[in-house]
């Protein structure tokens, strides 16, 4: 009774001192508010922009109508197009892209065949594994704090859908592929959030085992053991969500025409990936290179964790200005051949048109305001970042040959957009690219050497090494 008599004593006197010593240094006081209700200026423009915008969208409102003109599809260079995939309620735009670059490099090399790759049947493995990357990242720093940062790293994300091309090329070389018609997509492959949070939960209560383990000082039999015993119940809850992979299958090849032109013939996952990839497998085919204008140029960077198999390779990237990136996609799409690149696609996006302008959309004269910042300023501030992966499948270049548009296949349907595609201008291009892979044909000597620099190690925390989705 004393105890609450005092405080209730405490709450009297405060409530009796002036406004200004309630509010600790930093915070709003009442004299801050009444300036900042003083500064607006509750105009009848103010109260007619109010009733617009309570009754409107924002993009709506903000949309440059001197920009709503025709689209001009017209591209100088073009590689084939193909049938546009969906990756419905999921983030796997990463496989989806990169598979469009695996098919499209197959047609291009038999010339009159085509085929569907099986998204579900790669995915499957890719969620085993990063389970896997999961809880033996959580043995590897079982002997650190939980609040520790590479420890709250594992246990805030044991499990993802998004990715990077690093993945595709580690899963292919570890699984091989399947046809789509082989392994089809379910319910839980084009819709993940239930079932990737429900093994989430599952992987963080098995972390939190295998830790206890090894404070016990179990052997690295046992634990191995029980960690084998884990992915047991992973892999039983993917096989009930998306079927269990077959290890066989009879398959025959169609032409662009749909007709079947090839005899059926029997294939294992592995098998078949080396039908699709010829000669070239995908792994060390590729560079990987970034516009990160916080970082100096020329000089490789790695992300550390950044992979899908435990026994992977963590992302690696060269850092170029966008005009040597630019060159690396030119070369690459004169000769036919389509590439894995990523963006922030949801800035000054026109979605009904599927076209990316900075002039879209007028948020300053909306608002009353700039919006200043500048690539790098964006990026440190985790306002932009490598969201989604598409595509690159087209550039219409000027004269001099410098680029004007581009034009990028999508993965929300062929129904979006421009048939699925969207196109870009190149300053929008400049600004909200990331990431493009290109083939090491098309690289200069003098980048190579560059790529093969020893890499700075970065850390995954960093706002622009989210996975693609």
């Amino acid at each position: 009774m004393t105890k609450t008599f005092f405080l209730s004593g405490l709450m009297v006197a405060a409530l009796s001192l002036p406004s200004h010593a309630q509010t600790a240094d930093g915070g709003i006081s009442k004299d801050m508010l009444r300036e900042i209700r003083q500064t607006q200026q509750r105009t009848p423009a103010d109260r007619a922009l109010f009733n617009a915008l309570a009754a409107n969208s924002i993009n709506a409102l903000a949309a440059n109508h001197a920009n709503k003109g025709a689209i001009d599809t017209y591209f100088s260079i073009e590689t084939p197009t193909q049938s546009i995939t969906d990756q419905k309620q999921s983030g796997r735009c990463w496989m989806f892209s990169g598979f469009n670059v695996l098919r499209s490099a197959f047609t291009q090399r038999t010339d009159s065949l085509t085929v569907n790759l099986s998204h579900d049947y790669l995915f499957f493995y890719d969620q085993l594994e990063k389970a896997n990357l999961f809880l033996q990242g959580v043995i590897d720093c079982a002997d650190k704090p939980i609040d520790d940062e590479r420890v709250r790293f594992f246990f805030k994300s044991p499990l993802s859908d998004g990715g990077t091309y690093c993945g595709v090329a580690d899963l292919v070389a570890k699984y091989g592929l399947m046809p789509s018609e082989v392994m089809p997509e379910t319910f839980s492959a084009e819709n993940t959030s239930k079932a990737t949070s429900l093994m989430k939960s599952k992987l963080r209560e098995q972390g939190l085992k295998l830790r206890d383990m090894v404070a016990e000082g179990k052997s690295k039999a046992d634990i191995k053991d029980e960690k084998t015993r884990m992915l047991s119940t992973i892999y039983r809850m993917l096989a009930l969500t998306m079927g269990e992979p077959p290890t066989e299958f009879t398959y025959a090849f169609k032409n662009k025409q749909g007709r079947t032109v090839t005899e059926p013939k029997t294939y294992t996952p592995m098998t078949f990936a080396a039908e699709i990839l010829g000669d070239k497998p995908v792994t060390g085919s590729f560079i990987m290179v970034m516009n990160d204008p916080r970082r100096e140029y020329y000089k490789t960077y790695e992300v550390e964790y950044d992979r899908h198999t435990y026994d992977g390779t963590n992302w690696k990237y060269l850092n170029l200005p966008m005009e040597d990136i630019s060159r690396l996609a030119i070369a690459s799409l004169k000769d036919g051949r389509k590439m894995y690149s990523s963006y922030d696609v949801g800035k000054f996006l026109d979605n009904k048109r599927g076209y990316c302008d900075l002039e879209n959309y007028d948020y300053g004269s909306l608002f009353g305001t700039e919006f200043s910042m500048d690539k790098a300023q964006r990026i440190m501030t985790y306002d932009s970042g490598s969201t989604h992966a598409m595509t690159l499948t087209a550039v219409d270049l000027d004269k001099d040959g410098k680029p004007v548009m581009w034009k990028v296949e999508n993965s929300w349907g062929a129904d979006y957009g421009q048939k699925g595609c969207l196109i870009m201008t190149n300053d929008w291009f400049n600004e909200y690219m990331f990431r493009l892979v290109v083939d090491k044909k098309y690289v200069p000597a003098k980048t190579l050497k560059q790529y093969e620099q020893k890499p700075v190690m970065v850390m995954p925390e960093d706002p622009l090494f989210l996975p693609d989705n």
